[in-house]
């Protein structure tokens, strides 16, 4: 319990770094300099009013300095990160692997926030994100560095060939390029298996989410939705509880003994 507590405080802290890398990577900025500033007044945000979670908390959510509102995604962004590093580390324990997952959960978070506000998957965390999940591979003892080579093209490829077919019989673009990329990265990092189970997972909840947010927006089957955080649960959600779907799936579509 006191491992996952301090887990959970390590992601909260990463958490409040990723919230740097949500803000500053679409526009371009540096995520190391210069340090944590108010957008609104540009004061210098001093270390012990930048306490995950807590800072914004005691301050009500408001710039000590301007009282510009903060907004709560930012407590979000670090409890969810908390949460994840804890759920990793529950699932995992002590291992080397945890680390892997830790780095692969942080990368699904930037490119979902950054994905929801800005409907892009920055290449600059997919592109090296498909290379650091390979060399990763060497190190998780369940995935085999053909596994992850398998998982980058499979996942690559699979929805590349979705969305050429698209854009054949549709003379539209569908499925953007961030997305292939980003599940090239979920295939390097979690093998080739993983991906069609990503793919079903992340289009189940996408479809669930997004059949409600065309009829309270009225809007048609054209909507745009960013379907890089449905890609990222899906990946996060087998990463935590893959094989007890896949035992799930088979006992309730596959008959004994078939």
């Amino acid at each position: 319990m006191v491992d996952l507590f301090f887990a959970f405080i390590l992601g909260a802290v990463v958490g409040s770094f990723l919230n740097v890398c949500i803000y500053r990577i679409p526009a371009g900025l540096s995520v190391v300099s210069p340090g944590s500033r108010c957008p609104r007044c540009e004061a210098a945000i001093r270390w012990f009013q930048n306490v995950p979670i807590l800072s914004w908390v005691l301050l009500r959510g408001r710039c000590a300095r301007c009282r510009a509102p903060i907004s709560v995604r930012y407590p979000l962004v670090e409890a969810l990160t908390g949460g994840l590093f804890a759920l990793v580390l529950w699932k995992f324990g002590l291992h080397g692997v945890t680390l892997v997952y830790w780095l692969m959960t942080a990368a699904l978070i930037v490119i979902t926030f950054i994905d929801l506000d800005h409907q892009i998957i920055p290449d600059v965390i997919s592109l090296p994100g498909i290379v650091v999940g390979f060399a990763c591979s060497f190190a998780v003892p369940w995935v085999s560095w053909t596994d992850s080579l398998l998982g980058i093209l499979v996942g690559g490829g699979s929805l590349l060939l979705v969305a050429v077919v698209y854009e054949f019989i549709t003379k539209k673009e569908g499925m953007g390029g961030g997305d292939i990329k980003l599940l090239a990265m979920i295939g390097a990092f979690l093998g080739w298996q993983a991906i069609f189970p990503v793919i079903f997972i992340s289009s189940l909840v996408g479809t669930a989410v997004g059949i409600p947010v065309m009829i309270r927006q009225k809007a048609d089957a054209k909507l745009a939705l960013p379907f890089g955080p449905f890609l990222a649960f899906g990946a996060l959600f087998y990463l935590l509880w893959g094989p007890e779907l896949i035992r799930w799936y088979l006992r309730l579509f596959v008959p004994e003994g078939g």
